[in-house]
């Protein structure tokens, strides 16, 4: 079974793959756009399985399929969308007979969903003859996506508002997410850094390891650190060293410029 991944964000693209691994599902391929895509389809044989985020850098994938249809040509593979989007836009995929999964991508779902394509196999029926026009309509503005901008957090029997702007980073400690802002204070929020990624704008905000999101414009400077890492400095937050996991540091790099 050959499957590959399209997904703008490469740290999320190989978090899939490496959950895929676990299942025994090998990726031969990850792209990242729509023009790299279509090049890739133009010029290869068509995988079984595609797992295809709809928001990429470039456009909607949709696009992708539109433009085979346009050439009179069709991919056949079978599709699992991965998401980000609420339940609101995924009724158009249900109407398509289209699986999802979404973000933050849980493993058992993800078994799940393998389990449903392989009872299709070896002959899946599969209907790419999708209603492109009725699913875009749920996504007239992709790019236009409300990101979370304030988080309400309770003290004794107080609730406190704490916008982003007022955050310093975000961290996991002891099984519980944390909000750590200018001010030097810390917030117990009811979240998880994997919800969080999703929530907020990755152009802001960005997770530099398993531990830390942090944003933009809290860092004062970073410093090359041991085994190919990187040290964050923020402005306040002094409890433990803020690292940038060797695997992400390239990411990491492109997205601060």
């Amino acid at each position: 079974m050959t499957t590959i991944i399209i997904e703008d964000e490469k740290p999320a693209a190989r978090l899939l793959q490496r959950k895929l691994e676990k299942l025994n599902i090998e990726v031969g391929v990850m792209l990242h756009s729509v023009a790299e895509s279509i090049e890739w389809f133009s010029q290869n044989e068509h995988p079984d399985l595609i797992f295809l985020d709809i928001q990429l850098s470039d456009g909607l994938s949709f696009e992708i399929f539109e433009h085979f249809v346009k050439a009179q040509s069709e991919i056949k593979s079978a599709v699992i969308f991965t998401t980000a989007y609420d339940e609101y836009a995924l009724k158009a995929f249900k109407l398509n007979s289209i699986d999802y999964l979404l973000k933050p991508i849980d493993e058992e779902d993800l078994e799940v969903a393998i389990s449903k394509f392989k009872m299709r196999l070896p002959k899946p029926e599969i209907n790419m003859q999708l209603d492109f026009e009725e699913i875009k309509k749920m996504f007239q503005n992709p790019f236009d996506k409300n990101f979370k901008t304030r988080f309400t957090v309770k003290i004794g029997q107080l609730l406190k508002v704490i916008s982003t702007d007022e955050i310093e980073c975000f961290f996991s400690e002891n099984k519980g997410t944390y909000i750590h802002t200018f001010d030097n204070r810390n917030y117990l929020i009811e979240s998880t850094l994997e919800i969080l990624e999703q929530e907020l704008d990755a152009k802001q905000f960005y997770r530099i390891s398993r531990k830390f999101i942090i944003p933009l414009k809290s860092i004062r400077e970073i410093v090359v650190y041991s085994n190919s890492r990187l040290k964050v400095i923020l402005p306040s937050y002094k409890e433990e060293e803020v690292i940038v996991s060797r695997e992400k540091v390239s990411d990491f790099k492109a997205w601060i410029g």
